[in-house]
């Protein structure tokens, strides 16, 4: 076990410190570090971690850390707040509405990383989100207008 918690706190130093787009990467960090271990491994180790991919300052794909993020929005319902937007390739097809429940279709793989930076720009108007490979579900806060979620969603889809 102490080599495991050992790789974890390499893995989290690794991300904290370097843009590393893909696992193949990692792995390579990693060996340098004098871990060696296989893609499957890795794979179970970021999971624990809840490491994520996000779009990283140059446009590209990075993983990173629960809340280690510049992309944040907090304030009152319909107050705005400037966040940086993903780029026009963030996979968004659709948005439909069902009460107080929005699905956001996305192309394949792109739905957890567009939930994740939904959830981590603590939108008033959204109360949380669970995504599949390219299914978005939001549960939208009591009161709140479709075009205020969708002027929201905005400060960062931009192509919604």
């Amino acid at each position: 076990m102490k080599v495991k918690n050992s790789r974890l706190e390499a893995i989290r130093l690794i991300l904290s410190t370097h843009e590393i787009g893909s696992q193949d990467e990692l792995l390579k960090e990693l060996n340098n570090e004098g871990y060696t271990l296989t893609q499957a491994t890795l794979s179970r180790d970021l999971r624990q971690l809840r490491v994520v991919k996000t779009v990283g300052t140059n446009g590209h794909y990075k993983y990173v850390m629960p809340r280690q993020t510049q992309y944040r929005h907090e304030g009152a319902v319909g107050e705005m707040h400037p966040v940086t937007p993903l780029p026009e390739e963030n996979g968004f097809i659709s948005i439909k509405f069902s009460g107080n429940i929005a699905v956001i279709r996305t192309r394949p793989t792109y739905a957890s990383t567009l939930a994740y930076h939904i959830d981590n720009c603590d939108f008033a108007e959204i109360l949380g989100t669970l995504a599949g490979d390219d299914t978005v579900m939001l549960v939208i806060a009591e009161g709140v207008t479709k075009s205020a979620l969708l002027k929201v969603l905005r400060t960062i889809i931009p192509n919604i």
